[in-house]
């Protein structure tokens, strides 16, 4: 009687890697080729590319029955891109892995095992992070101790999309149909025995990176607002705060007038006061106004997404 192999997805959210497809695909390949223990199929999500990311694909697709893709109407972001794939997920585990080989695939194996071992999400640590400056990796790192420090969820730090899933996991995961998604928050939020496994991020492998600081800044603003209210409790307690100090010094002027004959202060320290309180007014309304903002997209109920094209080997549409 014939075993029947678990199988495990591939799942890689690609945009214009076009340069690195070819090195990918070979690694993913071998990397089937020497678990032969298991059924792989490598399923890409064409997220809205410009360049001939999707033919080479396609390419790929018609000399390779493993390899699947979804094909989104336009580029719809990263995390959207992930939520797409794991909506199109049909095997026993899927790993999330970049096209731009910055995550090995050859450290699928050792999660492979810890599944075996009966863990259901098997995260990679990063313990260097070849080919990113100083500023990013100084900024990441403040970025991760706010958001620990600010939420009740264990978000694990250096800690990026590389992980395998098991079914159940990916089964949590698409429950959750937020419009502005922070899926490394959500695979910490979901819960579910977690095993980490280290390993040194390396360069990309070709092509240049799709995040500048501006796309990470919305990142990480994406990942507080997502997981805490703490910036609105934070706020009413300086405004408390400062309302308190506020108060205090007016019953010191009106004092000091009244015992001493003080005149009340000039135009200078009025001028600095009310620019001081008009800013604080306007960083309150902006923390305000990004989770009104949040509110009014998730009320819309759009769809996440739309595929133009879906292909598996064993399902064409």
């Amino acid at each position: 009687m014939k075993t029947v192999l678990k199988t495990i997805t591939i799942l890689i959210p690609a945009y214009n890697e076009e340069q690195v497809l070819p090195k990918l695909y070979e690694r993913l390949k071998l990397l089937a080729e020497n678990n032969v223990n298991y059924g792989f199929e490598f399923l890409f999500i064409n997220d809205g590319s410009r360049d001939q990311t999707l033919e080479i694909i396609k390419d790929y697709s018609n000399i390779d029955s493993r390899v699947a893709f979804v094909n989104l109407s336009r580029n719809f972001g990263k995390e959207t891109a992930m939520i797409a794939g794991l909506d199109h997920f049909s095997t026993d585990a899927a790993v999330i892995i970049d096209a731009d080989l910055q995550d090995p695939p050859e450290l699928i194996p050792e999660m492979i095992r810890y599944w075996e071992e009966g863990y259901d999400d098997i995260y990679a640590r990063r313990t260097s992070r070849a080919g990113e400056t100083w500023l990013k990796k100084i900024t990441s790192s403040m970025f991760y101790r706010i958001l620990q420090k600010s939420t009740r969820v264990p978000i694990q730090q250096d800690t990026g999309d590389f992980r395998l899933l098991d079914k159940r996991c990916v089964a949590a995961l698409v429950e959750l149909r937020e419009s502005q998604r922070y899926t490394k928050g959500m695979f910490s939020w979901i819960g579910f025995k977690k095993k980490e496994i280290l390993y040194s991020r390396d360069p990309r492998a070709a092509g240049t990176s799709k995040w500048n600081y501006l796309k990470l800044l919305d990142l990480a603003i994406e990942g507080i607002t997502s997981f805490t209210t703490a910036p609105l409790r934070w706020s009413s307690v300086l405004g408390i705060l400062i309302s308190f100090m506020a108060f205090v010094y007016i019953v010191v002027i009106i004092v000091k007038t009244l015992l001493f004959g003080i005149s009340v202060n000039g135009y200078p320290s009025i001028m600095a006061a009310i620019l001081f309180l008009g800013g604080v007014q306007l960083l309150f309304l902006g923390i305000i106004g990004e989770y009104v903002g949040r509110i009014f997209n998730e009320t819309k109920s759009r769809p996440l997404y739309f595929v133009e094209e879906f292909h598996r080997s064993d399902n064409k549409k």
